[in-house]
């Protein structure tokens, strides 16, 4: 089933069975509400500009603020994204995406006039291994994985290094937005050195703030992107909440993450044996705040055997594995 079936499948199986544990909420924003900063508690007066923003990001984030030009204000991903595929679109590139991280991914690719080639992420990323091509290539990672819960290991990250390394036409964007640390990981720093990477980030996780503000860091060989991202720019309103959140809400990354680590817990204490032993991923190897967690076990039988309520893999655009997808941000796993 797809995202939309699964929701109205989580409802009627919630409301059949009130009993059932709900391992099937999605919305990080409203399960985390009382972390939110609110704007108003820290007014800015004056306006704020988009370079003294990128400055305080790349200050953050342990980049040189003297790459501020490099430091691409936007929306969030999402916004970034679409004007990266329009431009990928004009350019007839060509796009590999993850197939089973976030659908959302191949909506805007194809909004934007692109078809893109998938690889699959679950079980385990198989990365593709097609000779290079005449034309441009973007491929698209999330480090870290998402719905897998982890960061790139080292050999993913040298056969990225290595994808790259066999063309001068081959690119990569680095969807940064689930990583809640400062500096990023070792493996999202070492691909943003090799020059040829894109990263992408924004206030949504950490901050809980979607779709209000971003940053795209490119390199040198992609400055063409620069204009598209000056023509869309962030809102006033949206340039003041930056402002406050990398100020003022500075902490916040990391008290979302220590509520998720604490959820996280409080999940993986009442799987029974069977389900925690088909986990993916060790607890230990997991991102830091991550909150999914993909099971070997069917969501049909979770229910049936185990009375866990999961999402299944399919839902987030799996083909070929049937596994599941363990939350932990509905009610039931709060302190």
């Amino acid at each position: 089933m797809n995202f939309a079936e699964f929701q109205t499948w989580r409802e009627q199986s919630l409301h059949a069975a009130p009993g059932l544990l709900d391992c099937g909420e999605t919305n990080l924003y409203r399960a985390l509400a009382s972390l939110q900063l609110r704007p108003e508690e820290s007014p800015v007066s004056g306006p704020v500009h988009r370079c003294d923003l990128a400055r305080a990001w790349l200050a953050r984030y342990g980049f040189p603020v003297d790459h501020s030009r490099r430091a691409l204000v936007c929306r969030g991903v999402r916004h970034a994204l679409s004007l990266i595929f329009r431009e990928l679109a004009m350019g007839d590139a060509t796009l590999w995406l993850p197939g089973d991280v976030y659908p959302v991914y191949g909506e805007l690719a194809r909004a934007a006039g692109l078809e893109p080639r998938e690889f699959p992420t679950l079980p385990a990323p198989e990365l593709p291994a097609s000779a290079p091509e005449d034309r441009t290539e973007y491929l698209l990672v999330a480090n870290p994985w998402k719905p897998l819960g982890r960061f790139l290991t080292d050999v993913e990250c040298a056969a990225l290094v290595a994808w790259l390394a066999a063309s001068p036409h081959r690119h990569l964007l680095i969807d940064a937005v689930y990583d809640l640390g400062a500096p990023f990981h070792a493996t999202t720093l070492e691909l943003q050195q090799t020059g040829r990477a894109i990263l992408l980030h924004s206030v949504t996780k950490g901050w809980l703030w979607p779709r209000s503000f971003g940053v795209a860091l490119i390199g040198e060989d992609h400055m063409p992107f620069a204009a598209s991202f000056r023509d869309e720019p962030p809102t006033p309103d949206q340039l003041r909440l930056a402002q406050i959140l990398l100020s003022t809400g500075a902490d916040c990354p990391r008290r979302v993450s220590d509520a998720l680590q604490c959820r996280a817990q409080a999940l993986v204490a009442r799987l029974p044996n069977a389900v925690s032993s088909a986990c993916l991923i060790d607890p230990a190897d997991l991102a830091p705040g991550c909150y999914l967690f993909p099971v070997r076990i069917p969501a049909e039988m979770l229910l049936r055997e185990y009375r866990l309520l999961a999402i299944p893999a399919s839902a987030f655009g799996a083909k070929d594995w049937d596994g599941s997808i363990l939350t932990s941000l509905s009610p039931a796993f709060a302190p």
